[in-house]
C-alpha cells in the first residue's frame, strides 16, 4: 500500500484556501498512485485559530468533510480527513453518534475509496498547556479501527502521541498501523521525532504522522511529517516546507517483526 502524508500550508482565517490546498494534495497524491492520503490536524481552520473554532465548526456531514468525501470518491483514494472542528449538535441532528449532544470536538474522519465514511475519531487528549483547546472542545471516547488494504488502522491525533496507553489499546484491538494527523509546533522538534518513533517501536506497528506547516500569531507548525516502520526506521519524511510524503508499506512487515522479536507477547498485564 502506498500512503501519502499531505504536509500542506495551513493559515488562520483562510479556511477555503486551506481546504483547496488539501483537495489539491489529495488529487496529486492519487495521481501519483497513493492508496491512502492523510491530512493534518484541523487542516481547514488551523489549530491555533482558537477564535475561529465556534464560527467554523460544522457537523460530520458539513461542507468541508463532504468535499473531502467527494474528492476521495472521484480520485478512488482513501482519505483520513484529519481533522476539523466538529459541531456535535449538528452531527447529532443528523443521527451521528456523539459523546455529548452539545459543544465542539476535534474530529477526524476516514473515508474509503468510494467516499464512504468508515470511522470517526474524536481526539481523546486535549492540550491544555498554553492552548485553549481543552477549554473549547469536548474529548472523544471511541477508539475505532478500520480494515484497509490488509492493515488494521487506528487513528489518534497530535497530543495523543504523548500517551502510550492509547496505542496499547489500539494494539489490543489488532492495530498494525496508526495514523496521526497533527499540528505540532516549534520548539518541540525533538519531542515530535521521539514520540512517533517510540510509538512505532514499542507497539511494533507502522506510524504515519502528518503535520502541517504555517505560521499563526504566536505559533509556527514545524512540518517534518514522517512514516515509521515497526522497527522505528524512518521510511519517508519531510522538512519544514509544504510537501507530499509518500511511502510504500506492507502489512506482512508487521507480522515478520512481531514474529522475529515477540516483545508484545512478553507484556505483563497483571
Amino acid at each position: 500500500m502506498k500512503v501519502a502524508l499531505a504536509q500542506i500550508e495551513i493559515a488562520g482565517g483562510s479556511t477555503e484556501r486551506n481546504v483547496d490546498r488539501a483537495v489539491a494534495a489529495i488529487e496529486e497524491a492519487a495521481a501519483d498512485g497513493a492508496d491512502l492520503v492523510v491530512l493534518p490536524e484541523l487542516f481547514n481552520v488551523g489549530y491555533f485559530a482558537f477564535d475561529s473554532y465556534a464560527r467554523e465548526a460544522e457537523g460530520i456531514e458539513g461542507e468541508t468533510l463532504t468535499r473531502i468525501r467527494r474528492v476521495a470518491d472521484d480520485c478512488d483514494v482513501a482519505v483520513l480527513a484529519g481533522s476539523v472542528v466538529e459541531d456535535l449538535e449538528a452531527s447529532a441532528d443528523n443521527g451521528i453518534a456523539v459523546p455529548t449532544s452539545e459543544g465542539l470536538a476535534n474530529t477526524a474522519a476516514f473515508f474509503d475509496r468510494d467516499g464512504r465514511r468508515r470511522a470517526v475519531y474524536r481526539k481523546h487528549h486535549l492540550f491544555g498547556y498554553d492552548s485553549a483547546e481543552s477549554r473549547l472542545l469536548e474529548p472523544g471516547q471511541a477508539l475505532p479501527t478500520v480494515d484497509f488494504e490488509g492493515f488494521t488502522i487506528g487513528i489518534t491525533t497530535c497530543y495523543d502521541l504523548r500517551f502510550p496507553e492509547l496505542y496499547r489499546r489500539l494494539v489490543e484491538r489488532g492495530a498494525t498501523m496508526a495514523l496521526v494527523p497533527s499540528a505540532w509546533p516549534y520548539p518541540r522538534v525533538e519531542h515530535w521525532k521521539l514520540f512517533g518513533r517510540a510509538r512505532a517501536v514499542e507497539n511494533q506497528l507502522f506510524v504515519a504522522a502528518a503535520n502541517g506547516v504555517g505560521t499563526f500569531d504566536d505559533a509556527e507548525l514545524l512540518g517534518r511529517s514522517t512514516v515509521y516502520d515497526p522497527w522505528g526506521t524512518t521510511l519517508a519524511s519531510a522538512a519544514e516546507d509544504p510537501a507530499l510524503v509518500t511511502a510504500t508499506v506492507d502489512p506482512e512487515r508487521v507480522e515478520r517483526v512481531r514474529e522475529e522479536f515477540p516483545a508484545l507477547e512478553d507484556r505483563r498485564t497483571d
